[in-house]
């Protein structure tokens, strides 16, 4: 550092003066097409579920989901990810409410399809747990265990029913091998070149999904250990990666996305594809509750959050604060 007498030269706070200023520099910004909602829609319902353990998220009936959908678009939101929830009466051992063309997830489909047509990306979880009485991630061989071939095969139909059903993007996942070379294989097969894969290339098996067990209503007894990837592990994380881009996935994400910057960053270093990352249930919970408690600036809680995100290499941020984030970005 060059210094003038005893004081300094170079100061770096002169860019840190006035907002206008910090505007100007910042190195990262947040835009409202950065950001994809994930939403949920309930078989059965009147009227919304709150969701206890997520604030001011709630399992949707098809009428508000629709409502929810339409706001995105206002909002300048890219994408809205849909995860059905089925009665559960109708949970089987292998999901059959995943590959029912009238399943509660593939029925929102076309009716958000219907209601915003391609001003947004409509997007599709393609995985069993939702639908299966066990809640695993894929069907189970007689010792109990996830039987990865056999439920390849499901998702299979899955993604051709999710596509039959209007989704522009689908989201394997379930940490299968193999999944996206099946799926993408499964979509050509059936003339849906168009229909894009969002793989879920590092998904964590990790202590922040609690809430989510909630608002999807997971009948799973154990843990996803056994084909989620381990939290103290990289290298598994850049083999994920490579195999999924030789499989032919059109973008790969991260999830969740703040404990996991660092992998966030690798990632979007190798990959030629674009990036994005799952601020999941738990980040979100745990910012909502303290925000209620007082402890912490909730909205400055929530942009600081999500700027990391971005910084570490998302392109895109699939948040469930996705269309207030979006509307307030867009009044400034």
């Amino acid at each position: 550092m060059t210094t003038y007498g005893s004081f300094p030269g170079t100061r770096p706070r002169r860019l840190r003066t006035t907002p206008t200023m910090r505007r100007m520099v910042a190195e990262t910004r947040l835009h409202p097409a950065d950001l994809i909602l994930p939403a949920f829609v309930r078989e059965g319902v009147s009227e919304p579920v709150p969701i206890e353990a997520m604030p001011g998220v709630v399992q949707h009936t098809r009428d508000s989901l629709k409502k929810a959908a339409a706001e995105a678009v206002a909002a300048g939101v890219s994408g809205i990810m849909l995860f059905g929830v089925p009665e559960e009466s109708k949970k089987d051992a292998v999901g059959t409410a995943g590959t029912d063309p009238d399943g509660i997830l593939q029925v929102a489909l076309r009716d958000v399809r219907a209601e915003v047509g391609d001003d947004l990306l409509v997007m599709s979880d393609l995985c069993l747990d939702e639908t299966t009485d066990h809640g695993h991630c894929g069907v189970l061989d007689e010792h109990g265990s996830v039987d990865n071939d056999a439920t390849l095969e499901r998702y299979a139909e899955m993604a051709q029913v999710q596509a039959d059903a209007g989704a522009h993007v689908v989201g394997p996942s379930g940490m299968m091998d193999g999944q996206i070379g099946v799926i993408r294989d499964a979509l050509d097969q059936i003339g849906r070149e168009d229909v894009a894969i969002l793989a879920y290339t590092v998904k964590y098996a990790s202590a922040f999904y609690g809430p989510f067990r909630e608002a999807v209503g997971s009948s799973l007894k154990g843990d996803r250990k056994t084909y989620q990837q381990d939290p103290a592990n990289v290298r598994d994380a850049l083999r994920e990666l490579a195999l999924d881009l030789e499989e032919g996935a059109d973008m790969v994400m991260v999830k969740p996305a703040g404990p996991y910057l660092d992998i966030l960053a690798r990632v979007a270093d190798e990959a030629n594809v674009p990036v994005a990352a799952y601020q999941i249930s738990g980040e979100y919970s745990m910012i909502e509750a303290a925000a209620e408690k007082g402890w912490i600036d909730r909205d400055r809680a929530i942009l600081e959050s999500l700027t990391g995100i971005r910084r570490a290499g998302a392109r895109n941020i699939l948040t469930y604060w996705a269309t207030e984030v979006a509307q307030k970005l867009g009044r400034q």
